[in-house]
This record gives C-alpha cells, structure tokens and sequence, in this order.
C-alpha cells in the first residue's frame, strides 16, 4: 500500500475503500442532561463588558427574625439578598486542510463542505465535553475558605475505607453529606466504566433497554442506581497514584507503611441541567478557505465556537485568565470559580452550598 499526504490507497484497484474511523470519545457525559440551554442569553449578553462576560442576578429567598405581635412590639421590615453570578463565554476554534493533489492521487474527496459537517459536529461535542470536564475541576479545586467548605461536603473519598471501592450505601451517603434534606436535587450520576463493573458485578446496577422493531431487545447503554440515571463515560477523571514503599522504624511515629499503586476514580453526581449553556455563535462560524499555489492547492476548513458554560450557583470570577476566553486550564484552575454571593465588599452573604447538585466520589476499583 502506497502512502500520500498519510492518505492510504490502493494502487492495484483504485477503488474507494474508506471509512471514517469511528470516534474515540463516546461524548455520553456532554449529551447526559448536565446542560440546560438558555437561548435568550446571546441577547443578554450585549450589556456586558465586551460581550464575553456577564454578571446577572439571583433573587434571594425571603428571610429575617419573625416579630412578636402583641400590641406593642413595633414590625419591621428587612429587604431579600440579591445575589450576582458572573458567566463567561468560552470560544474555540480550529481548522482542517486537505491537498487537491491527495484526491487527484486516491480519487476521494476528503474535504466535502456536506459530508464534513457531521464530523466538525462529533469533533466540537468532544471540545465541549473537555471543557466541562475541566469547569468540573476547577470546581473542586476552590481553596477560599468558603469554597473549601464547599468541596469538603461535596466530595466523599472512599478511598481509605475498607477496600475503596463503591457499594450499597455510597451514592445515598454522599448526596446525604452534599445537600441533607435536599439530594433530590441529584438525578444523575455519571461514572467510570470501571466502577460501573464492579456496581455491575454487586448488581446494583438496572441497565434500560428498548425493544426494536423487529422484537429484539437491546441495550441502552444506560442505567439506574436508587433512581438516579447513571451514565458511563470513561472521559471521567482518573488519577494513577504511585506505590509508596515501607520507610521508619514500625510501630513508631515515623513509620510509613508500603502500598501498592492504584488509580483514583471520580465519579460525579449530578443535578439535571447543573450548567446553564447557550450556544453564543461567532460571526463567521465557518468558512472554506483555498490556497492555489501552496502544494498545487489547498483547500481549508475553517471553524469557530462561542460558547457560555454557568453552573448552577457558582459564579467565574476571571481572577486567573490571560485573554477574553479562557482555556481548559483556566476553566480548571480553582481561582477561577466561587460560591455564588452578594458581592458585598466586606462581608459577603453566599448560598447555601446545600443547594449546589453537584457532588463525587473518589474511589479505588476492585
């Protein structure tokens, strides 16, 4: 098999033997229901400071000492908290080019401006998907001190209780930890496929199925666990810890004992639409470009996204980004995020984290 431009042919037949290589992100995570598209807030978004950040209002709920009525106690009255979340827009871009003389040589149109398009589409779900990810991380990663409270209650790390590894009673004791009398807030939990094994293997996993027309029923690739959809993408994070060896005299205080390496396995729950999405738009969000003479001609596929990702209470404060959009690893860095408040300068009021859906868990594999 003969090679151009890493294009494969045939140089005996000459025929049209390709296929697209199947993705290998399956994107479950991005189309789970974690995103909750608000179309009018492109709009908004004009008002704000060069139309890629904005700070919007969140009525707070009615509250305050209730007064004694007994004829001679005065009433008075107290005003509701408004609280302001900042929301900022994550633009994207890449493009993809293909030589006129790699189709003269195979015969096959790698770049038709149709038949691209589901691929650009599954190529940005995976971007997106990324991003979310990272947002997730950044999350987690808060250190302010009411941010640190926040992620102390919303993480329940397993990893050192008995041998580490999800059971019976872990999703229901970690929703209980994150929101009390409020985990019905949690409608999804989304998983390593590695975890959901060992669910699988304690069978407490409910998998849905459809029946096709023809009778035969087939697998989702979805489930249920207490009610709660659970969704299995191994884009969730996993983290390789090294072995540590015996080290110190035992039984005394310097005394390391050995562990073997393992992997840490986070796997998130979820409220339904916990990040507020609109699709913001670019003003060309795509284009096809020709270069004549480079090579004997290039044709160039040029694509650009904006994007707004807000999670349900929890505010982008923009403290540690370099250009109007961040990156991934902005959107991961912890100084970026905060507890949704009301801006007060010097005592500020936050929302209760309990109201917050989203928790993890950390947990070995069996």
């Amino acid at each position: 098999m003969a090679k151009f431009d890493e294009k494969t042919r045939n140089d005996k037949v000459f025929q049209k033997y390709y296929s697209k290589v199947p993705s290998k992100k399956l994107n479950r995570f991005k189309k789970s229901g974690i995103l909750k598209e608000d179309k009018e807030i492109a709009s908004r978004l004009k008002d704000g400071v060069g139309g890629n950040y904005i700070f919007e209002p969140i009525k707070g709920s009615l509250d305050g000492k209730v007064i004694n009525y007994d004829g001679q106690t005065d009433i008075t009255s107290t005003s509701r908290k408004t609280f302001e979340q900042g929301k900022i827009v994550v633009g994207r871009a890449k493009g993809w080019q293909e030589k006129d003389f790699s189709t003269d040589i195979t015969g096959e149109e790698f770049m038709p401006y149709a038949g691209i398009a589901g691929e650009v589409a599954e190529y940005f779900d995976g971007v997106d998907q990324d991003d979310i990810l990272a947002i997730l991380k950044g999350i987690f990663s808060m250190k302010d001190a009411v941010g640190a409270k926040f992620v102390q209650k919303h993480t329940n790390d397993i990893t050192a209780i008995g041998n580490g590894t999800v059971g019976a009673g872990t999703l229901n004791k970690t929703i209980t930890k994150a929101s009390g009398d409020r985990k019905e807030i949690f409608k999804m939990v989304i998983m390593h496929s590695d975890v959901a094994c060992d669910l699988e293997t304690l069978q407490l996993l409910t998998y849905l199925t459809y029946t096709d027309a023809n009778g035969i029923q087939k697998d989702l690739g979805l489930a249920t666990r207490n009610g709660r959809l659970v969704v299995i993408d191994d884009d969730t994070p996993v983290e390789e810890v090294e072995a540590v060896e015996a080290s110190g005299t035992k039984g005394q205080a310097n005394y390391v004992e050995a562990q073997p390496a393992y992997n840490k396995y986070t796997t998130y729950v979820l409220g339904e639409g916990f990040i507020e999405f609109a699709n913001c738009g670019a003003k060309v969000p795509s284009e096809m470009a020709r270069d004549a003479k480079t090579d004997g001609g290039i044709t160039e596929l040029i694509c650009r996204t904006r994007k707004l990702y807000a999670p349900k209470y929890i505010s982008f404060t923009k403290k540690s980004m370099n250009t109007l959009s961040p990156t991934p690893e902005e959107l991961a860095k912890g100084e970026n995020w905060e507890i949704v408040n009301d801006g007060n300068a010097t005592s500020k009021t936050y929302i209760d984290n309990k109201f917050i859906p989203v928790a993890r868990i950390i947990s070995k594999v069996s």
